[in-house]
């Protein structure tokens, strides 16, 4: 029973951390599976190498789902919590890996649903030691959740004005002008409003046109209106960890911008950099 424990143990270690040598091996096996994976999706949607090559990279796709459930089963198996793993991000996607192979049994067009093993890529971030990028990223989590009202009555402000025009082009232009109904003319708007401009329903009367006009300049000044916000937003989560820097003397945890010094103690906020600064050049007295 213990000799069972300890290999089970072991084996957690392996497949879970990255701090040893034998998890960073594993993983970055597992990576290198997960990039041939990917690669034997992209080349069976090749028409002329899946009509030469069908079968054999249908063997070689089951070989890489046969090893994953493995990996999958040995995760259930030595995790502490199986079913916390199984629930989990990383749980879940690690069995996403696994169904589309088995659903490509029965249907042969699910295979390239396997194309969602490249969010099991993510685990790079925590192999490589990419943390600080991770950081980075909670800057643009923070920057969403702090825009997501204004961005939400951006996008109603929008989807009324594209109601509107949609609705109006459809009233001047009509079915003769291919606005065969509102919804068509919705759709109008918002490629119009967006200056995509697919050109495949366009305006023929004056009035029509005039209405485009109208629609192209509005959308031209609205569309950078959510890159502001969510520009603003990311400004100040930024700041905002900026200003969360704790004084080392009376642990104060928020400045003023740009400040060096605590405004409760008036110590120097960072006393490394203050002590190099106020050291006379090598040779002085």
């Amino acid at each position: 029973m213990d000799s069972n424990t300890g290999w089970r143990e072991q084996l957690r270690i392996i497949v879970f951390q990255t701090d040893t040598k034998a998890g960073r091996r594993f993983d970055k096996a597992l990576l290198l599976i997960i990039l041939a994976s990917l690669a034997i999706v992209m080349l069976d949607s090749i028409q002329a190498i899946h009509r030469d090559y069908a079968d054999l990279l249908a063997y070689i796709e089951w070989g890489f789902t046969f090893v994953f459930l493995v990996e999958y089963i040995l995760r259930l198996y030595c995790s502490p919590q199986p079913l916390k793993y199984a629930f989990s991000f990383y749980g879940l996607i690690d069995l996403l890996a696994i169904v589309p192979g088995i659903l490509a049994l029965y249907n042969s067009d699910a295979q390239y649903l396997l194309i969602v093993r490249v969010v099991r890529m993510l685990r790079i971030f925590r192999v490589l030691k990419l943390s600080p990028y991770l950081k980075q990223a909670n800057y643009l989590l923070a920057a969403l959740r702090g825009s997501k009202q204004k961005i939400i009555v951006f996008l109603v402000t929008v989807s009324t004005l594209v109601t509107v025009f949609g609705t109006l082009m459809y009233v001047v232009e009509g079915p003769d002008h291919g606005f065969t109904s509102i919804p068509k003319g919705i759709y109008w708007a918002i490629v119009t409003l967006t200056t995509v401009g697919f050109g495949d329903i366009v305006p023929k009367t004056p009035i029509g046109q005039i209405l485009s006009s109208l629609v192209m300049i509005t959308g031209y000044s609205i569309i950078a209106v959510p890159t502001g916000i969510f520009t603003a937003e990311l400004a100040t989560a930024m700041r905002g960890d900026q200003l969360e820097h704790d004084c080392p003397v009376c642990a104060k945890p928020s400045h003023e911008p740009n400040a060096a010094f605590c405004a409760r103690c008036g110590n120097a906020l960072f006393p490394k950099v203050d002590s190099i600064a106020a050291s006379p050049p090598s040779g002085e007295t």
